[in-house]
């Protein structure tokens, strides 16, 4: 039996503060890593997961990235750190939590990309554009604020000129 699980013995479907690391991946074209999620089954979002006993947000972002992906993190750099009412989440089977959520990015992955189908359905790397429409929301809202305050430099410093064409 897990930490979760331990706790949900104890609470029941009482809201639990559970804290978990989400990781923006972006390739060599300017395309983010999305993952198509089996929890919410079908949904898009981004591979990541919750903290385990002792470990680092920043830790949590590296398993959770190679455990779903077989991809291993560079430098991870901070987008933000997400919490509060809107980070409210009632699962399917009525457990009720409030997600306190670190979300990294990364130009630097190694590996190649193995889906582990326990916990995805798909990858895909997506153009910003064209990102799904059926995103958990709150993944979402991590994509916005990257695109709006990090996604330009994640360009520059792979040489792309924001007037070039083909990202057209």
């Amino acid at each position: 039996m897990g930490y979760i699980d331990e706790l949900r013995a104890l609470v029941g479907h009482r809201p639990l503060i559970l804290v978990g690391a989400v990781v923006v991946v972006v390739d060599a074209d300017g395309r983010i890593l999305i993952q198509q999620r089996r929890f919410p089954y079908g949904r898009w979002g981004l591979p990541g997961g919750l903290m385990e006993l002792g470990e680092s947000v920043e830790d949590t972002a590296r398993r959770e990235l190679f455990e779903e992906t077989q991809l291993t993190a560079g430098e991870l750099k901070l987008i933000n750190i997400y919490s509060g009412p809107e980070q409210f989440i009632r699962a399917a089977n009525g457990d009720e939590f409030y997600a306190v959520t670190t979300a990294f990015y990364t130009t630097e992955v190694e590996g190649e990309l193995v889906i582990d189908p326990t916990e995805a359905l798909n990858f895909e790397y997506y153009h910003p554009s064209e990102l799904p429409e059926d995103m958990v929301k709150s993944h979402r809202r991590i994509l916005q604020e990257f695109l709006e305050r990090h996604y330009s430099v994640t360009q520059h410093l792979r040489g792309v000129d924001d007037d070039d064409e083909s990202r057209n």
